[in-house]
């Protein structure tokens, strides 16, 4: 659950109210800060302050692995155990800090301890934490896809030199451009053209295009452009770049 999601209340503590984790080397004073450190990061607030650094140095060593939540606290406030003269705060006694023990002074009896388990104005079963998290997982999804389905969608293109040779010298070029430029189709865009000599008086049309990678192929260009075949003996692609 949201740390902001996690509301504690508690009795309101009086003259004689025990405060505190103990001296911390008992194992019964490890498991209250063990548990204490359950749903938080440091000892008070967001930040590792002075505290943080006051019971650190009081439990002295790590902890075992089943005591995980204070084992991973020992953790993380040992590094900042070099820069513990900079960090927030001011250091109280070790009494000041930890879980509050409420004692009955009105002679009733012991205050039974699960009347003073904190309550979760929210719900706090792992059912409820467990559909919270699906509830926000939802959310960001929704959020992701819509601004995916606005953002335009990135069209790959090509930019294509191809070389058409013609039968021999007598083939009328300007016809030969003409049935090239006649292919039409989605995705295809026709460009500058030269005719460039190979021998024999002989040229060949060098002609540009654009295509739509995905719409338009050097196949199909072939295809139809020898499909002309009373001007066309060939097709090869001279130069083939990604726009």
């Amino acid at each position: 659950m949201h740390p902001l999601l996690f509301f504690r209340c508690r009795p309101v503590l009086g003259a004689a109210d025990a405060i505190g984790f103990g001296d911390l080397k008992s194992p019964t004073d490890l498991q209250v800060l063990n548990n204490y450190l359950a749903f938080k990061s440091y000892i008070e607030g967001y930040m590792p302050p002075q505290v943080d650094m006051a019971v650190f140095e009081a439990v002295s060593s790590p902890q075992p692995a089943n005591l995980y939540n204070a084992l991973r606290w020992y953790n993380h406030i040992k590094s900042y155990e070099k820069e513990k003269a900079s960090l927030p705060g001011v250091k109280k006694a070790l009494g000041k800090y930890g879980p509050a023990n409420v004692e009955d002074t009105t002679g009733s009896g012991a205050t039974d301890s699960k009347d003073d388990d904190d309550i979760d104005l929210f719900g706090s079963d792992d059912k409820e934490e467990s559909e919270e998290a699906k509830r926000l997982r939802e959310e960001c999804f929704a959020q992701y896809e819509s601004k995916k389905a606005k953002k335009p969608a990135l069209v790959a293109k090509s930019s294509l030199l191809l070389d058409v040779k013609p039968w021999d010298d007598e083939t009328d070029m300007a016809k030969l451009e003409e049935c090239v430029r006649s292919i039409q189709a989605d995705g295809l865009i026709w460009g500058s053209f030269k005719l460039v000599p190979v021998g024999y008086g002989i040229k060949k049309l060098q002609i540009q295009c654009v295509v739509e990678d995905d719409k338009v192929g050097t196949d199909m260009l072939e295809e139809r452009i020898t499909a002309f075949e009373d001007y066309v003996k060939s097709m090869d692609v001279a130069a083939f770049n990604k726009i």
